[in-house]
């Protein structure tokens, strides 16, 4: 596999282990699911051979990224997502996460500048700070510590914001590692 460039654009993701055919899928796959348009994605069909893991994380990430009761506006929390999946090399998450904060933050200069120049490319206060605290519980959870905490009150999050960019980067984290042992980006056929 040639390392694609982090971008923007929609991509497309191929396992390298076979999925589930959609003629294959019960109704317990499709609860599994949460959205039934997910039977359209090999990450989503690949995951859905077990359904009780596949409902549990698709229920954990629909919570940290949908949940508007209070905590970090959803731009931010997909700025966590974006800058941790930025660091872990994930270009499919990247892509996902970066869009959607492009997207809800009208700030796509400021994300195109995280994908093209990393995680150490200048950014205002609370994006800097966010970007920062996900790369370091990214890293290990170890280097994310009280100054990171300190860092986000000083921008103005709240505890539950905080647990917004904690509960995003972590589990992107997660997600990442997944992705990038299950399979590998693609470009999308050009229509």
């Amino acid at each position: 596999m040639t390392q694609q460039a982090f971008t923007r654009d929609q991509l497309g993701w191929e396992p390298w282990l076979a999925p589930l055919a959609t003629d294959e899928l019960t109704d317990e796959h499709y609860e599994a699911l949460v959205d039934k348009a997910r039977a359209k994605s090999p990450y989503f069909l690949l995951l859905a051979r077990d359904p009780a893991i596949l409902e549990a994380r698709t229920r954990t990430d629909n919570d940290i990224f949908y949940n508007a009761d209070g905590g970090l506006p959803r731009a931010e929390r997909e700025l966590a997502a974006a800058a941790t999946s930025r660091r872990n090399g994930c270009v499919f998450c990247a892509s996902v996460h970066a869009r959607f904060a492009a997207h809800y933050s009208k700030r796509a200069d400021d994300v195109d500048r995280l994908l093209d120049e990393g995680v150490n490319a200048p950014q205002d206060g609370e994006w800097q700070t966010i970007i920062d605290a996900s790369v370091a519980l990214a890293a290990t959870p170890a280097e994310f510590d009280a100054d990171h905490v300190e860092a986000l009150r000083a921008a103005g999050l709240d505890d539950l914001a905080i647990s917004d960019v904690i509960h995003a980067a972590a589990f992107f984290n997660w997600a990442n590692r997944l992705m990038l042992s299950l399979g590998e980006p693609v470009q999308e056929p050009s229509a």
